[in-house]
């Protein structure tokens, strides 16, 4: 099963991840983390590793010559000309070097790239790098891939969640996190994906969730689950430690519950 995470900037998208992440390895599956967003570099840490791995992009030869392998422009309303940047046909985890993908307590992490200097350019090459990943990606039984995107809506339009299995949107409490729900949905929707679910985060309330849930249903968004405020969660994240689940564990507990049986049902 492929996960792709996605939301507005600052809803929480990373802190969703780690928290998925450890509750899939909690029920014995492997899973592996892929960290889509080209401009939050502190993902690593939440999940307990001391050092990132070395980006993918490094080795497709680099961000400009991902580049150059992209086709020209091309017109508005068409589908991006396919970019082919890894050699391999199908890609198995055992496949990606061990300098590429780092491994602690049965959780994997593969980072696509990030944008470290002024006037590096765009990500584009990061999104066709990570399309081309989560499309020739053949995982095992017991392994399940959760790829941590970049923010707003910019990888549905190059493709990237062509390949995944479900959609979680992670959703804060404001109207603008709202109003990008729907556009995700409608999005997902449209590149035929079926599971598509609203994780509700920082909730401080029985009221708030309610209010957020009932909303999300008048737009047409289905909600897997609500996420507590964690004051803990808030502290590891100022300080940069490793997180814990703590007071999240038995909502996520009931996310994983959701997304393993639609899995089973498809």
């Amino acid at each position: 099963m492929k996960i792709s995470v996605c939301g507005k900037g600052g809803s929480g998208k990373s802190t969703i991840v780690t928290l998925l992440a450890s509750e899939i390895r909690d029920r014995g599956y492997h899973p592996l983390v892929i960290d889509s967003d080209e401009s939050n570099s502190v993902l690593y840490w939440m999940l307990g590793f001391h050092q990132p791995p070395i980006p993918l992009v490094e080795l497709a030869g680099g961000r400009k010559m991902v580049r150059k392998l992209m086709p020209p422009k091309y017109d508005p309303g068409e589908s991006e000309p396919g970019t082919h940047v890894l050699s391999q046909d199908k890609i198995l985890l055992e496949d990606i070097p061990h300098q590429n993908m780092i491994e602690r307590d049965n959780i994997r992490l593969v980072i696509i790239g990030k944008i470290l200097q002024p006037l590096e350019g765009c990500a584009c090459p990061m999104g066709v790098l990570s399309r081309e990943l989560l499309g020739k990606l053949q995982l095992k039984e017991n392994e399940i891939a959760i790829a941590d995107m970049e923010a707003g809506i910019e990888h549905f339009g190059r493709g990237v969640e062509t390949s995944v299995d479900s959609v979680l949107i992670v959703v804060e409490p404001s109207l603008e996190s709202i109003i990008l729900a729907e556009k995700v949905k409608h999005l997902a929707t449209g590149v035929g994906i079926d599971s598509i679910w609203a994780v509700l985060n920082k909730i401080n309330s029985d009221d708030l969730a309610l209010k957020l849930t009932n909303e999300l249903a008048r737009r047409g968004v289905a909600v897997a689950g609500s996420i507590p405020y964690d004051a803990d969660i808030f502290e590891a994240c100022l300080e940069g430690v490793p997180l814990a689940k703590g007071k999240t564990t038995e909502a996520v507990r009931k996310i994983v519950d959701l997304l393993l049986s639609n899995e089973k049902r498809s």
